[in-house]
């Protein structure tokens, strides 16, 4: 009878999410996971064939993480779903800014996640359908928004500064109307 596994892939993945959580993902090694969870590196390397399979595992919990923000606060009702979306990045940036680094303020340029891919038509589309532009002036529209909104959320994640929510709200909200405002809508 083969002996009972006492730590699982869930185990390793939630150990490394955690490990980033406290201190980045600078640590981030066989060992350093091994340690957090009290084991040798035996079940790291047993549930994942390489640490890049590891660091995807990890990518991927900590999407799994955004897009729950990103439910929430668009379940709450409080905003619009766009400018829920801009919110809900933001607040993710404040309140988990290593794991906000992890998937946004680092190295990629060969790397895209196909569900950030999803993510981002879904919320042109939902761009299109508020304004009545067309599909490429309502990309540009996003990405010109989404742009504002991530160096609010780069200067939360890395403490440059801490603004009230309410501010933050007007902000994108002025953001918007004056892009409105550009593209003639």
């Amino acid at each position: 009878m083969p002996p009972k596994v006492k730590i699982t892939k869930d185990d390793i993945v939630n150990a490394a999410v955690e490990m980033v959580r406290r201190n980045g993902e600078k640590e981030i090694n066989a060992r350093s996971v091994a340690a957090f969870l009290g084991c040798s590196t035996q079940p790291v390397f047993s549930n994942f064939e390489s640490m890049d399979d590891l660091k995807n595992a990890m990518l991927e919990k900590a999407l799994k993480i955004f897009e729950n923000y990103m439910a929430k606060e668009i379940e709450s009702g409080k905003y619009p779903t766009y400018k829920s979306k801009g919110m809900a990045y933001i607040r993710f940036a404040k309140e988990e800014k290593e794991l906000f680094k992890l998937l946004y303020m680092r190295e990629r340029c060969e790397e895209r996640f196909k569900k950030e891919e999803d993510v981002f038509d879904s919320t042109v589309e939902n761009v299109m359908e508020n304004t009545c532009l067309e599909e490429d002036a309502a990309r540009l529209f996003h990405l010109e928004m989404w742009a504002y909104v991530h160096g609010i959320a780069a200067m939360f994640a890395t403490g440059y500064l801490d603004l009230d929510w309410e501010l933050v709200s007007q902000m994108l909200t002025d953001s918007y109307l004056g892009l409105k405002k550009q593209f003639g809508v």
